[in-house]
């Protein structure tokens, strides 16, 4: 298996400003070759400036969006989608502006989402999803990107949980940006087997986030990290495999994810500790 590796900015603080530039060094010191950009608030990133530090760095962009409940494109209210719509259109632009390939996230809804909804009132939020990531595809498009759609397990959406639920999204989407982010954490809870989740996605698939079970250091819980690659090496994937996890030393960030506790003594040693153990896992047979 050939993949690169990055690390989200989330696993030290929120929101990505401009000043988070900070970390660059530190990421490029620690042997990652990407960093994950969460664009929580556009207006706060100066992308002139990140983006020479990126350079300065080495480090390849991986942006991804956030999509709390002003940003929810399945909402009755139609406001909803506008602000979601024109958030986009900003992480567009700075993914443009940084070097990027695509915008990822769960834009199919607000994040946080969770009801028993009748089978009626899901398939008319299922279809309005559809009709405005079709949007989010042309508008992708023509900025010359991708989006990654990212199945969230139950706990944060009612709509996308499995490899399955976001491979017919984007079928029905039927749009060639349309492409598909899988993440560790939420397969872990969601999937039978990684192996068979990630082969169900196929060629579609452009990102991969991991951590563990528990949201914690690559390597220390039960992931299925044997079928994981098996999976990736059986579609061909020679993406990035990023680490995402948290801090619970940001407050707000830590509620909105049910952050609440250290996974290592520091956030350095959780990023030094994931990447040697993600370098190994990437090379034995």
């Amino acid at each position: 298996m050939k993949v690169k590796f990055a690390a989200s900015t989330w696993l030290w603080t929120s929101p990505f400003s401009t000043d988070t530039i900070e970390l660059f060094p530190k990421l490029k010191a620690m042997g990652f070759e990407g960093v994950e950009i969460p664009i929580e608030d556009p207006d706060i990133i100066d992308s002139k400036v990140v983006r020479q530090a990126l350079i300065d760095h080495d480090l390849h962009p991986l942006i991804c969006g956030a999509f709390g409940p002003n940003r929810d494109l399945t909402h009755e209210d139609s406001k909803y989608h506008k602000e979601c719509f024109e958030y986009l259109e900003k992480c567009f632009e700075i993914c443009n502006a940084l070097g990027g390939e695509f915008v990822a996230g769960p834009m199919y809804s607000a994040v946080g989402k969770a009801r028993l909804l009748p089978e009626n009132e899901r398939k008319q939020e299922f279809d309005l999803a559809v009709k405005n990531l079709y949007t989010v595809c042309q508008m992708a498009q023509k900025h010359g990107l991708q989006i990654a759609l990212e199945p969230l397990n139950r706990f944060e959406t009612d709509l996308i949980n499995t490899a399955n639920d976001v491979v017919r999204l984007v079928n029905e989407i039927n749009h060639p940006a349309a492409k598909i982010l899988m993440d560790s954490f939420h397969m872990t809870i969601e999937e039978k087997n990684l192996a068979d989740a990630v082969k169900t996605v196929g060629d579609k698939l452009i990102h991969v986030q991991v951590s563990e079970n528990h949201r914690g250091v690559p390597g220390t819980g039960q992931t299925q990290w044997k079928k994981l690659k098996t999976g990736l090496e059986e579609v061909g994937y020679e993406g990035f495999v990023s680490i995402e996890s948290f801090t619970s030393d940001i407050k707000e960030l830590a509620r909105a994810v049910c952050f609440w506790r250290s996974f290592a003594e520091t956030q350095d040693k959780f990023a030094i500790d994931g990447l040697r153990f993600l370098k190994q896992w990437e090379s034995e047979d």
